[in-house]
């Protein structure tokens, strides 16, 4: 951005939190406010989960999202800070990303999908493991991986659950996704792989009236898969902007050498 936006261009949006709905007011009063679909920037305060909420809710517009941390985790926030609000947004470095697409068909043959910001994940639903076989690209690469499950994450996603799973850290521009079991009982050694953002995997459920296995983009979830398609959606865009002493990018590094 060349210049700081106007005052009544910023939307503000925050999650239920009440530090969260009493700086939406505070700044609604401060800096004035439009509805979102007239934003030129929108202003979302709350946490990582709010920020993933506000992102899925843009899908489609081209205005970029600013993040401030008023909820309990923020990695893909910036510090709350109500002065010089529209100077910090003209200065931030914009970071663009790219959804997941998830295809499900569930064991009755009812078809979903979803998009997913940070990753699409496999997960038993009941104490037994569950048992899937990975395709990538139509060619198998494991007949039977018998887990908790197993996800995709965006190289945006992959300092969340993948990162939780061990999975890497991917950086922004590697054009890369994390394929990551979770909790991987047979081949127990098995890590994971890093797969090209091109990839397409489809996940097929072994034994699924026993060991039912449900699918979930992010916040939406489905019960009782038998197959899962996932790929990246390069016509799809969202734009997150960070303050420029603190990018995405370096937090991404940061996080690599965190103790």
């Amino acid at each position: 951005m060349s210049s700081p936006p106007a005052p009544s261009s910023l939307a503000f949006v925050a999650s239920d939190r009440p530090e969260a709905q009493a700086a939406r007011r505070r700044l609604d009063e401060r800096y004035g406010s439009v509805p979102v679909d007239q934003a030129q920037v929108i202003v979302a305060l709350g946490g990582d989960g709010f920020m993933l909420e506000t992102l899925h809710a843009v899908l489609g517009r081209q205005a970029p999202v600013f993040g401030m941390n008023r909820g309990s985790v923020g990695f893909l926030m910036n510090d709350y800070d109500e002065d010089d609000l529209p100077g910090r947004i003209a200065a931030a470095q914009p970071t663009r990303i790219h959804p997941l697409q998830m295809d499900a068909m569930t064991q009755a043959g009812e078809a979903h999908s979803a998009l997913a910001i940070n990753e699409v994940s496999l997960l038993r639903q009941t104490r037994q493991s569950a048992k899937l076989r990975i395709t990538v690209d139509d060619r198998v690469r494991m007949e039977e991986l018998a887990c908790d499950g197993c996800l995709v994450a965006t190289p945006a996603g992959s300092t969340a659950y993948n990162l939780s799973a061990h999975g890497p850290i991917i950086p922004l521009d590697a054009r890369m996704l994390a394929l990551t079991p979770i909790s991987a009982f047979r081949p127990r050694r098995w890590r994971g792989a890093l797969l090209s953002h091109t990839a397409r995997v489809r996940f097929e459920v072994l034994d699924g009236d026993k060991r039912p296995v449900s699918a979930t983009a992010d916040s939406y979830e489905v019960r009782h898969v038998a197959r899962v398609e996932v790929h990246e959606r390069r016509d799809l865009a969202l734009t997150m902007l960070f303050d420029a002493n603190r990018s995405f990018e370096e937090r991404v590094l940061a996080e690599q050498f965190a103790s």
